[in-house]
């Protein structure tokens, strides 16, 4: 199993394989990224690199055990009954599954940023490790969606197990080092946070599509998204340091206890 890890580097072309599956594990990456960033987001600011590491190791963990059972993975592909004379295969019960989940999320966020939360919290202590605990369980089922996205994606891309292992390592590794950056400035924006949750939004329906046998070519989302992404930048050029207000979560901690 080892050597089997290793072979691949003595090939040339197999670099450029680990190269572009690299590249495309980060871009499906970024999508994973912003979803635990956004939900790490509402817990005490002492918890919320934890609960990002935690989540990113996850998902690490949960897509080597997909890349370890292969044929399983790709036995998702049969179909399992039909609708309608639509056939639904195990692939696309879980995409259907997180895309509604995603897009629910996405959708509840933005309530809460714009009208405020709902709900009363209980005690700080309660709420606080109730909250840790259900933020690491949605950060843990969307990594399933995520991760089999993923694996799917580097199955059909490259044929030696060395290198889809190696490129998923080094992406998470990546995404362990840009989480916080990208956390932290994703908190201090509120228009970017908003703007992620719009791009989590997409996702979801993409995913919702794709489990429905329709294909939306994924040049068309990320051109939305990066186009997006530059009339947002523009906007806080013109705007310079003076960032939209919006409704943020309580959260509380020993700090907010203390007082």
């Amino acid at each position: 199993m080892i050597g089997t890890l290793f072979a691949w580097m003595a090939q040339p072309e197999a670099w450029l394989a680990f190269g572009t599956l690299l590249l495309l594990e980060i871009v499906l990456g970024i999508d994973n990224v912003i979803f635990i960033s956004i939900l790490s987001g509402k817990l005490p600011p002492e918890q919320r690199d934890r609960a990002r590491t935690i989540g990113l190791l996850a998902a690490a963990i949960t897509r080597l055990l997909l890349l370890a059972s292969i044929a399983w993975v790709v036995s998702l592909k049969n179909e399992l009954f039909q609708v309608f004379g639509l056939g639904f295969s195990g692939k696309d019960l879980v995409l259907l599954g997180g895309g509604l989940f995603l897009m629910y999320k996405a959708v509840k966020e933005m309530h809460e940023l714009l009208e405020g939360p709902d709900h009363q919290e209980t005690t700080p202590l309660k709420a606080g490790t109730a909250s840790f605990a259900a933020i690491i369980a949605q950060i843990m089922v969307l990594d399933i969606v995520f991760s089999l996205d993923s694996v799917i994606t580097a199955v059909g891309m490259a044929d030696d197990i060395g290198v889809m292992v190696w490129a998923v390592i080094v992406t998470v590794g990546i995404m362990l080092f840009a989480a916080r950056p990208i956390g932290e400035f994703v908190q201090k924006h509120p228009t970017v946070k908003m703007l992620a949750l719009s791009f989590l939004l997409l996702i979801g329906v993409n995913l919702v599509a794709e489990g429905f046998h329709l294909k939306i070519p994924k040049g068309y989302t990320y051109f939305a998204m990066g186009f997006a992404v530059v009339v947002e930048a523009l906007n806080m050029r013109v705007r310079g340091h003076q960032p939209v207000k919006l409704h943020q979560p309580e959260v509380t901690g020993d700090s907010s206890r203390r007082e």
